[in-house]
C-alpha cells in the first residue's frame, strides 16, 4: 500500500512540474542575446557615424559626443505621435522646412527604406 501511495505521489509531483513548464514565458531570439531587436539596430545606424550620424547634431540619451546643432531627441512619442511624421522627416526634412540643415537621408539615399524604417522605430523609442 505504501509503495503505491509513493507511485502516486510521485506521478502527482510530475504532472505538476510539466504544467508549470507550459507556463513558462518563452524567450525571444532577441531577448536570449541572439539577434538584435529592431530599436536595437536603429540605435547602431543612428549612432554610426558612418551611416545616421545622428549624434552629429542631436544629443541622444546614450550618445557620446553629441552635437547641438538640432533639437535633442527626447519625449519623440509626445513630439511625434504618428510615426509616419517622424518617417518623412527623417526622409526629407525640407518638405517640412526647406531652411533645415538636416540632410534628407531618404532623398538623397544616405540610408535605405530598411535602415530608415529602424532608425524611426529607435528615436520613437526615445
Amino acid at each position: 500500500m505504501r509503495q503505491r501511495s509513493s507511485i502516486i505521489s510521485t506521478a502527482a509531483s510530475v504532472a505538476v512540474m510539466l504544467g508549470s513548464l507550459a507556463l513558462a514565458p518563452t524567450v525571444s531570439a532577441a531577448e536570449a542575446g541572439g539577434a538584435k531587436s529592431v530599436i536595437e539596430q536603429g540605435k547602431e545606424i543612428a549612432f554610426n557615424r558612418k551611416k545616421g550620424n545622428c549624434l552629429a547634431c542631436h544629443q541622444i540619451a546614450g550618445g557620446k559626443l553629441p552635437g547641438n546643432i538640432g533639437p535633442p531627441l527626447v519625449a519623440m512619442q509626445a513630439r511625434f505621435p504618428d510615426k509616419a511624421k517622424l518617417r518623412a522627416q527623417i526622409w526629407d526634412p525640407t518638405k517640412r522646412n526647406p531652411n533645415t540643415i538636416m540632410p534628407p537621408f531618404g532623398r538623397h539615399k544616405i540610408l535605405s527604406e530598411s535602415e530608415i524604417d529602424k532608425v524611426v522605430e529607435f528615436i520613437h523609442s526615445l
